[in-house]
């Protein structure tokens, strides 16, 4: 007789997988047009000079690219990343930055380095599903930080951490995903000031900061003195270069960087040598802010026909937002319309898009949904609306 395995551990088995990723799964027939991914658009990849960066690297350094490397990450692309932050107002030393396989991997290793099983994190409510999995993952108590249209309410804020003693906060404060909102430089300065007076890790997360079409950038919290110690900048090569390449970065105080290189080297060791290196010598040779320029101005396009059309594609009595950049508007069905139920409709339409209820950390409103504009052209975008007028009418 066979002996049972034993079980998976606790967090496995309560942890659930992305509805996002399986809403994804069900919209993969070609003649789908979803708004529902978080994808940038492949077309708009600059692949010629990614290119020939990764032929440079193989034919003038093959030993150094195909070679296992530092945890820390590659000189070059530190630098490049640093001399970028620098140039955007956040004066940076290549060595305050730690390079990290995506974004992704910056939140789980803060939550290893930082989160006991019962620690609380606060978040915004909604907030990216996929650092609610992390966090889930590490055992954490989720508590969600009330908020409004231009996002998370600092007095609440402060009144949540004097109640649930927080060990961070976790915020998307420029184009969140999912809701495209921006937080005014006032909120953030607010922000800066409850963790100086509280005692709390801010980690902000900024994957989109530099798609901005229209108004001016606002300052990250990380540039304020009075959360300079305490909070922890995360980036990412993935929206402004190419995800495939599974690059972003963390910009950390000393001590808690250090703790995040160790979780690293148990994690992976490294990120990709040749991948990093080809990231750096693009950097160098080619014009990222030339790409960017013709990415955003794509984007806006796209941007605007979504909204151009959405007041006749959705129910009357909806509301949406006009996000300044990023990849997201979201949008509010009627009061009593549930988005999960409209979208097995509209799929069937041959339309998708992402319901709101999986980003919420608390009791989700289930008339909201995401729409992603990036991903198709204007016509591509004027024809999925008229099919999903369709589906919610």
């Amino acid at each position: 007789m066979r002996a049972a395995l034993p079980d998976l551990a606790a967090r496995a088995a309560s942890v659930a997988g992305s509805p996002v990723r399986d809403i994804l799964a069900l919209t993969a027939r070609p003649e789908v047009i979803s708004f529902a991914g978080g994808l940038p658009a492949a077309e708009l990849f600059d692949a010629e000079p990614i290119r020939e960066a990764f032929a440079r690297v193989l034919t003038e350094a093959p030993r150094r690219a195909l070679q296992y490397s530092t945890t820390e990450g590659d000189p070059g692309l530190r630098a490049a990343t640093a001399g970028r932050l620098t140039a955007r107002g956040l004066p940076t030393d290549p060595d305050e930055l730690l390079v990290t396989s995506g974004s992704q991997q910056a939140l789980t290793l803060l939550a290893t380095a930082l989160l006991e099983p019962g620690d609380v994190v606060l978040v915004e409510n909604p907030t990216y599903l996929a650092a609610l999995q992390c966090f889930s993952f590490a055992g954490a108590r989720i508590v969600p930080v009330p908020g409004d249209e231009d996002g998370l309410d600092p007095a609440a804020l402060d009144a949540l951490v004097e109640r649930e003693r927080p060990k961070l906060l976790y915020t998307i404060p420029t184009f969140q995903n999912p809701t495209g909102r921006t937080l005014p430089a006032e909120r953030r300065r607010a922000v800066a000031e409850v963790a100086e007076r509280r005692g709390l890790w801010i980690v902000e997360d900024d994957p989109y900061g530099e798609l901005r079409f229209e108004g001016e950038p606002v300052p990250w919290i990380a540039s304020r003195p009075e959360a300079a110690d305490r909070t922890v900048l995360l980036g990412s090569f993935s929206k402004i270069m190419a995800p495939g390449l599974r690059l972003g970065w963390l910009r950390a105080p000393a001590a808690l960087r250090r703790a995040c290189v160790i979780a690293k080297q148990a994690a992976d060791l490294h990120s990709t040598t040749v991948d990093q290196m080809a990231a750096a010598r693009y950097l160098t040779d080619s014009d990222l802010d030339a790409h960017l320029a013709r990415v955003r101005d794509a984007y806006r396009e796209r941007r605007d026909a979504l909204l151009a059309g959405l007041g006749e594609a959705l129910p009357e009595g909806s509301r949406w937002n006009r996000p300044d950049g990023g990849m997201f508007i979201w949008a509010s069905l009627p009061e009593g319309c549930d988005a999960t139920e409209r979208l097995r409709v509209a799929v069937e339409h041959d339309v998708a898009y992402v319901p709101g209820a999986p980003f919420f950390a608390g009791e989700p409103d289930r008339a909201t949904m995401r729409l992603t504009f990036v991903t198709h052209t204007p016509e591509e975008i004027a024809e999925g609306l008229r099919r999903l007028a369709k589906a919610l009418h």
